[in-house]
């Protein structure tokens, strides 16, 4: 019996992923535990593994195909003893839902519609009327399958509103009659089928609450650039995922923002002693110190501290309880082509400097590269986001559930301070700390940042 391979969730938050590259081709034989192929999710391209014997019979998704759903159908394997051509015909009865590769249109294309939501609209739906196969004559076009309803897709409603036109009064030439968007423009330019103006409410009537404010289409946004003066680059997962969460976060969680100066001359002073007497090893381009410490690295390891010194600031939100957490993961921003990532440093309050700076570094390279694995970056209890290194002196950084806080890192630089009412030049970082006030109120941020300060300027206390 053929056995079908599916795309597999590889993190309990995906929904499709793109197919980077197959490593078996058709006829080959695979074991359990064989790498087959490559695929690449919103964060990291992962291995997949064979779970069972056989030969692979059919390729079902080619490479490079993106948008997989997690379940989809993608190849099809012919067990010991059976026929691989058969296999091939017989397996997969499934049809995969795979997608096909973006393709950079203009604003001419209409999105395809969400999943149905019971109003009749199909995932995918095509927005004009498919070829009419030889020898058969079109399906005649009708206005729905319930009397008196009209089928429009998303697009063609809102353009037919924008414009004033009673999209039942249009001849829809989509599929089973559905209104789509060439039907509404074609009505437009023929000036036809306008909207019967809207009834004025009676004198006394409250008045309607406003229409939500939505933001712009599509369709809207590219209207106001003239055609021809711009490129247009499909967003891949990663961009679609960061998308979501920036607005999940923006939109549902109330921020609100502390900011502190901390002075960094003992913390640098101490940076160069500890690096200095560094031991060294021996590695395959010769000789190298075993750690180098940096600012991040001490500034990672002062914010772990300072969430065990301020336990109740250590604690992620849900609706129906406070999740106290009792060990410190520090998450830390990586920039990385096309996107960002948060690897997380586990335990980081328990970790010594020279660990976490070495630890560091190889998950950035890890990240970089998108070799990751979803534990390496899901979860943690706070972040850290450092632009010190551009130069910039402070900012806001937004919160990536589940944290409450995030610490958002600017550059040292040397400013005029007032010690004992005279002045002096010290070493000055500004940090902005980003907190989700269901979690964390003004108060406990506040002592959470006074905590980290503190560890900052007398670093000998994240040695002990």
């Amino acid at each position: 019996m053929p056995i079908n391979i599916t795309m597999p969730a590889l993190s309990p938050t995906m929904e499709e992923g793109n197919l980077s590259k197959w490593l078996v081709k058709e006829g080959d034989k695979v074991s359990p535990g064989d790498v087959i192929a490559e695929i690449e999710t919103d964060k990291a391209t992962m291995e997949v593994e064979a779970v069972d014997e056989g030969t692979v019979a059919k390729l079902v998704v080619p490479a490079g195909t993106e948008g997989v759903k997690v379940n989809a159908l993608i190849a099809v394997l012919a067990a010991e003893g059976e026929d691989a051509s058969a296999a091939a015909k017989s397996g997969g009865d499934a049809a995969p839902a795979k997608a096909e590769p973006p393709k950079a249109e203009t604003s001419k294309t209409e999105t395809p519609t969400s999943p149905s939501d019971g109003g009749g609209r199909a995932a995918g739906e095509p927005t004009a009327a498919p070829p009419t196969p030889a020898g058969r004559p079109a399906d005649p076009p009708h206005k729905g399958e319930g009397e008196g309803r009209t089928f429009a897709s998303p697009l063609a409603r809102r353009i037919a509103k924008e414009a004033g036109v009673d999209v039942s009064a249009v001849t829809g030439t989509g599929p089973h009659g559905r209104v789509v968007r060439a039907d509404v423009d074609a009505a437009i330019a023929g000036g036809g089928a306008k909207a019967a103006p809207a009834a004025k409410a009676p004198a006394g009537a409250p008045a309607a609450a406003p229409a939500p404010v939505k933001a712009m289409s599509d369709d809207q946004v590219l209207r106001l650039f003239e055609e021809g003066s711009y490129e247009l680059v499909p967003h891949d997962n990663m961009r679609k995922t960061i998308a979501r969460r920036l607005v999940e976060a923006k939109t549902t969680i109330p921020h609100f923002y502390l900011t502190l100066d901390c002075e960094l001359d003992a913390l640098l002073s101490l940076r160069t002693q500890l690096n200095a007497a560094a031991p060294v090893k021996k590695t395959d381009k010769g000789e190298a110190p075993a750690y180098k410490l940096s600012v991040n690295d001490m500034v990672i390891k002062a914010m772990a501290m300072a969430l065990k010194a301020v336990p109740d600031a250590n604690a992620s939100w849900t609706e129906s309880a406070m999740v106290k957490h009792r060990h410190a993961d520090v998450g830390v921003a990586v920039s990385i082509p096309g996107g960002l990532i948060t690897p997380i440093i586990r335990k980081a309050d328990e970790k010594t400097l020279s660990v976490i700076s070495n630890e560091m570094k190889d998950l950035a390279s890890r990240a970089r590269s998108r070799k990751l694995k979803p534990e390496e970056y899901q979860g943690g209890t706070t972040a850290v986001s450092n632009l010190g290194m551009f130069g910039i002196k402070d900012f806001a950084a937004v919160i990536n559930p589940p944290h409450a806080t995030i610490l958002a890192v600017g550059a040292g630089e040397e400013r005029a301070v007032v010690k004992n009412g005279e002045i002096k030049i010290a070493t000055v970082m500004s940090v902005t700390l980003s907190t989700d006030h269901r979690a964390v109120d003004g108060a406990l941020g506040a002592e959470l940042l006074v905590a980290f300060k503190k560890l900052i300027e007398n670093p000998m206390g994240m040695l002990v």
